[in-house]
């Protein structure tokens, strides 16, 4: 069998062959098949003939449909996804390649009529519908552009959302009240897809929501000026914030979503398709492209800071010294983006100055918490000579932390309960940045192990309060970011065991134990996505190598020496580096439940590869 050793050797030799001549590493953010075929439909709408990128783009959405004809978003997610049927079915079509008669299309137009039709479909595939013609907009906005308007006292507004909310709802919002929709000479048609014609408004159907939607509607009005004059203001306003937030790539915070939304936005506010900021915006979301398999994939986003943060960090801690030229390559990518400008995050955290690291290769104004933990860890053996760069980031995070003691991704205190039930499917995850378990946990990780704080400092002692109250009944904690209770215990665990909660207090014994009885016969770890939606951990019934390496971390930081479940968790590890299957290209990331999961391909490496030192570390081979 291999051993610990060989195992940190192999992995150290492949992430050195795989770093990016810029000090980085810009392994694929895959996220499915929705922006490919989203890409194929925008470049078919503004009559761009990028015939290799759609054909090769529509090849790859073939690749990926399964037996039955449908498209899922997970490998065990069950007979298959309706939106992502939908989005394959209709961006082949608009491709212009395959017919309605192909009998890979009949077998998924008969499971999306089965199933509901377009009525069914998620929110966002029906504005993207919409935008393109295929589907009616409601009658009346769900959501006033006045909304833009409201004050910050107002107990919804528009900083109570998220920044990711804020960036996909603002072009909605000008989409809906213009109600606009384009379409070509190449548009299929897609009304055969549709079950129910005469449904009133299929956008809006709980009266929570329209209640919700009158309360706003009434605080809208109570704004002093006239109707009309208040609209162009607030049409105005929510243009101006698209604007001020394009990245140097041209995208809208280099997200694919948003510069998506914000493309037909501008259309639909009268500017042509070949004005550059359609056209930037264009070649943004092109330049994101990568390979995977030898076919082309739309990344959502780049993960580049991330991937680089980690990775440094990770083989810093196999032993490679700083001076070594990768990581001092690495080292200076990350500094070279660590952030100087002022971004949303201000508005709830007004008395910090810039300091944080955002996530993906061009972002310099949406930091997060986790890239600048990630970051900072990568960075810190150098921290001297970078004082600066290091104090402005430990300020940062502090700076961030929620009143509740956590700290949440992106913004300070956007928790407002009131947004869960605005009518926006999965406003929870959309709207939402709440305090969450992996963020506090690594948060507090990082502070106990590279600043030297313990349980005594107050802000970590509410942050070891806020993880107290929030642990699950079987001693689990969720995470928001990763999937999901594995991930959200992993972080929780080390992060408290880290600024000195001793390994015998109960909380950390409840979550070792239930760590231990969910363990697979083969030695490794592994949770289903359908953990996020259900609410309740779900097993995978299988074992995947970052689910296994994020278990194994919690167990090793929590133990004196080497028990039986670490050692069967380790052998796993190793007779699996080298695995492909269905198990490595498991979505172990997330970004929204039952809708978004992210493979990360950096993670198979990386997380074995701090593992393995950490077990090396405290136990020797």
């Amino acid at each position: 069998m291999t051993t610990v050793r060989k195992g940190v050797d192999w992995l150290v030799g492949k992430l050195r062959n795989d770093q990016s001549p810029d000090g980085s590493w810009d392994y694929p953010f895959e996220t499915g098949i929705s922006t490919d075929a989203y890409m194929i439909i925008l470049l078919r709408t503004l009559e761009i003939d990028d015939e290799e990128l759609i054909q090769g783009l529509a090849k790859r959405i073939l690749s990926r449909q399964e037996k039955n004809g449908t498209w899922k978003i997970f490998f065990d997610e069950g007979e298959g996804n309706l939106s992502a049927t939908i989005e394959a079915y209709y961006a082949l079509l608009y491709s212009g390649y395959y017919q309605k008669n192909d009998h890979r299309l009949r077998a998924a137009r008969r499971f999306i009529l089965a199933n509901g039709g377009l009525e069914e479909a998620s929110m966002y595939t029906k504005v993207m519908l919409a935008v393109t013609g295929q589907y009616k907009w409601p009658t009346s906005s769900p959501m006033p552009v006045e909304i833009i308007l409201l004050p910050l006292s107002f107990p919804v507004n528009f900083y109570s959302f998220s920044v990711f909310g804020r960036s996909n709802l603002t072009p909605i919002m000008i989409l809906a009240d213009k109600k606009f929709s384009l379409t070509t000479n190449k548009s299929p048609n897609l009304s055969e897809l549709q079950v129910d014609r005469h449904t009133p408004d299929p956008w809006i159907r709980s009266t929570e929501m329209r209640s919700l939607i009158s309360f706003l509607i009434e605080g809208v009005k109570n704004l002093l000026g006239l109707p009309g004059d208040l609209h162009r203001l607030a049409i105005g306003r929510a243009k101006k914030y698209m604007l001020d937030r394009i990245e140097p790539d041209g995208t809208f915070y280099s997200y694919y979503s948003c510069t998506f939304l914000m493309i037909f936005a501008l259309l639909a506010l009268g500017h042509k398709k070949t004005d550059p900021l359609i056209t930037n915006a264009v070649a943004g979301i092109k330049s994101m492209q990568c390979e995977i398999n030898g076919l082309p994939h739309m990344q959502y986003t780049t993960a580049n800071v991330w991937n680089t943060s980690l990775i440094g960090y990770a083989l810093q801690g196999a032993g490679i010294l700083p001076e070594d030229p990768i990581i001092v390559k690495a080292n200076q990518y990350l500094l070279e983006r660590q952030h100087h400008k002022f971004g949303d995050w201000v508005v709830h955290n007004p008395n910090s100055l810039p300091g944080g690291w955002g996530f993906s290769n061009v972002n310099n104004i949406l930091p997060d918490v986790d890239d600048t933990t990630a970051s900072l860890r990568s960075i810190s053996r150098i921290a001297s000579p970078h004082l600066n760069a290091w104090d402005r980031g430990i300020s940062w995070l502090f700076s961030m932390q929620n009143d509740d003691g956590g700290w949440a991704a992106f913004e300070k205190n956007a928790n407002s309960k009131i947004v869960e039930f605005l009518p926006i499917e999965k406003a929870k995850y959309m709207l939402l940045d709440p305090t969450c378990a992996d963020l506090t946990g690594r948060t507090l990780e990082f502070f106990g192990n590279y600043t030297n704080l313990s349980r005594n400092h107050e802000d970590v002692k509410k942050a070891v309060r806020w993880l107290s109250k929030n642990q699950e009944r079987n001693g689990s904690w969720y995470g928001r970011w990763g999937v999901c209770y594995i991930y959200g215990t992993w972080a929780a665990v080390t992060g408290l065991v880290s600024v000195g909660v001793p390994v015998s207090d109960p909380f950390v014994e409840k979550a070792v134990n239930w760590l231990k009885s969910i363990q697979n016969n083969d030695g490794g770890w592994g949770e289903s996505c359908h953990s996020d939606n259900k609410n309740t951990y779900t097993p995978l019934r299988a074992s995947t190598l970052s689910q296994t390496a994020w278990a194994l971390d919690a167990l090793i930081a929590a133990s004196n020496q080497p028990t039986n479940e670490i050692e069967r968790g380790i052998a796993y590890l190793l007779s699996s580096l080298e695995k492909e299957d269905w198990t490595t290209v498991y979505p172990t990331g997330q970004g929204m439940a039952g809708a978004f999961y992210i493979h990360y391909h950096s993670y198979r490496y990386i997380f074995p590869l701090i593992v393995l030192s950490h077990y090396q570390k405290k136990f020797g081979n």
